[in-house]
């Protein structure tokens, strides 16, 4: 991927209304020089993945604090994988439980960033994962 601009979506799925943390990691992705798309508030996964597959990301981050991470974010992965999208990381941020962190990532999800959580963190794990 070296070279090529990576681009990264940006995702509030289900009835959360809050999306300022979801605002700002948009923004410090983008200051760091990723291409970033917002999707806005209440996406279904259905929406998720197909803006994904539409704008052609390399990355899709999930921001939550309803608690239905554990419907929302692997429904979003099957969804990618039955469309045959498998090079594209998911990630997640927002409110979860430390005991529901490792099972997301048994599934799948390539990390989850926690409040409180420095910004440098998420912008260092999609440059390791991504930039190589």
């Amino acid at each position: 991927m070296q070279g090529k601009v990576i681009r990264i979506l940006i995702a509030k799925p289900g009835l959360d209304g809050h999306d300022r943390g979801a605002k700002v990691v948009a923004r410090a992705l983008a200051q760091a020089g990723f291409e970033v798309i917002y999707s806005g508030l209440h996406q279904t996964p259905e929406q998720i993945a197909e803006t994904a597959i539409q704008e052609d990301v390399d990355a899709v981050g999930l921001s939550i604090l309803s608690g239905a991470h554990m419907t929302l974010f692997p429904e979003v992965m099957r969804l990618l994988k039955e469309k045959r999208v498998e090079d594209i990381i998911v990630f997640g941020g927002g409110i979860v439980p430390e005991e529901d962190v490792e099972t997301l990532k048994e599934q799948g999800v390539a990390e989850i960033f926690t409040p409180g959580t420095e910004l440098s963190s998420i912008v260092d794990f999609i440059r390791e994962t991504l930039a190589g």
